[in-house]
């Protein structure tokens, strides 16, 4: 029997559209696992832990890179580096949503379940570290204080990505993250010339003393660091200004800060679903496309 040109052809494409959607069709679910404080858990004021966060907006973000990611969250809000290492358990209402409880301390929890879920672990992130330098905002000397904060971050973050890293293999992908320069908007909230200074201060904190302990922390367990700080804007020309009601005229890395947290409006450290968002595209970022 003989097949008209166009006939073969439909055929031909009605074969490579099908072949197109296999990939998609066949994509297994994978685990993503997240560990750390309140950046991990969604937290928003006023409503407590919420889908918001970065890590329930990732799974959305990896689709795309071609992975079908199933939260597992044993973030903590209020976690500092010590008690992720030492705390047994974590209050309910501290959990993010759909995680549920363990009796184990968060870095056992986590370890655990990687390890009895080896192969299907395709994502590890961990936020963790503003709890443990918050007081230095209102300590005598800021910088000092954060100084002095970096030995414990050091030797708690290392210790966890290489348990973490034991535990997964060389496959997942662990990434960690840092926060954005809530600090800045002391230079509106408050405000004044003494708030203006913890601010600067802050840049200082994160760009040459924070920052490099995470990443240096990280890559002992052979995990990638995100330099969210940097990403949203704190490094900037503090000279250069620009107009955001109900503040005036203001330098734009404050501006910045102003618009992604809710530090300026609220005096409240936690970044908004535009902050958290900006967090979940960086760490979908390091996910090897398929």
């Amino acid at each position: 029997m003989k097949i008209s040109r166009r006939a073969s052809l439909t055929a031909c494409v009605a074969v490579l559209g099908a072949l197109a959607i296999v990939p998609a069709a066949q994509a297994k679910t994978q685990y993503y696992v997240s560990l750390g404080d309140s950046y991990a858990s969604g937290y928003q004021p006023g409503k407590g832990n919420t889908k918001e966060g970065f890590v329930y907006q990732v799974p959305a973000l990896a689709k795309k890179r071609g992975y079908n990611l199933k939260v597992v969250n044993f973030g903590c809000a209020g976690a500092t580096t010590k008690s992720m290492m030492e705390q047994v358990g974590c209050a309910k209402a501290a959990l993010g949503p759909g995680a549920k409880p363990f009796n184990k301390t968060q870095i056992a929890a986590a370890t655990d379940f990687i390890k009895a879920n080896r192969k299907k672990v395709a994502l590890i992130t961990v936020s963790i570290s503003g709890n443990d330098v918050t007081k230095c905002v209102s300590a005598a000397d800021p910088i000092t204080c954060v100084a002095e904060a970096q030995a414990a971050i050091k030797a708690n973050i290392g210790t966890a990505a290489k348990q973490l890293r034991a535990a997964a293999g060389s496959k997942p992908v662990m990434v960690g993250t840092t926060y954005p320069d809530v600090v800045l908007g002391a230079w509106v909230n408050p405000g004044g010339a003494g708030a203006q200074n913890i601010a600067n201060l802050s840049v200082v904190a994160f760009k040459s003393l924070i920052n490099p302990t995470l990443e240096a922390s990280y890559a002992e367990g052979k995990g990638k660091f995100v330099d969210v700080t940097a990403k949203t804007g704190a490094y900037g020309d503090m000279n250069v200004t620009e107009t955001l009601a109900p503040y005036g005229s203001i330098p734009k890395p404050v501006a910045d800060v102003c618009r992604i947290t809710w530090y300026c409006e609220k005096r409240d450290i936690h970044a908004n679903k535009a902050g958290y968002a900006i967090i979940a595209k960086m760490v979908a970022a390091e996910l090897p496309k398929r």
